[in-house]
C-alpha cells in the first residue's frame, strides 16, 4: 500500500525518512532508501532523538550513516539532525519545507465556460 502511494503520487515533492541518531546504520533503513531510489522517489533524512545521546555519538552515527550511503549513492540527500526537547533542527526543516512549497506548482484552475 505504501509503495503504491509513494510511486503514484504525482504531486509528492519529497518524503522525510526518520532515522534514529542513536543507532549505527540499520540494514532495514538502507534497504528502504534503496527502494525509494529505485522508484525515483525524492527523499531527505531526519536523524531523530539527538537529545537522547551524547553529541559525539550522534555525530559519529550520522557520519557513519552518510559514509555507508556513499558506497551506493552518487548523490546524498539533504539531512537534518533533530531533537524535540531542544528544538534542534526544527528551523532548518521548516525553512526547507518553505523552499519546497515555494517551488510547488499547482495545477491551473479550470474555469467554467460562460
Amino acid at each position: 500500500m505504501i509503495a503504491n502511494y509513494l510511486q503514484k503520487r504525482s504531486n509528492l515533492m519529497t518524503i522525510f525518512v526518520l532515522i534514529d541518531s542513536r543507532l549505527e546504520p540499520q540494514k532495514l533503513d538502507l534497504e528502504f532508501m534503496a527502494k525509494l531510489g529505485e522508484w525515483g522517489v525524492a527523499f531527505n533524512i531526519i536523524f531523530t532523538k539527538a537529545d537522547k545521546s551524547t553529541q559525539r555519538i550522534v555525530a559519529k552515527n550520522v557520519k557513519t550513516f552518510i559514509e555507508k550511503m556513499k558506497e551506493d549513492w552518487e548523490f546524498i540527500p539533504r539531512s537534518f539532525v533533530t531533537s524535540t526537547t531542544k528544538f534542534l533542527g526544527r528551523r532548518g526543516i521548516l525553512e526547507y519545507i518553505d523552499e519546497l512549497n515555494a517551488t510547488f506548482e499547482k495545477e491551473p484552475e479550470v474555469k467554467p465556460e460562460d
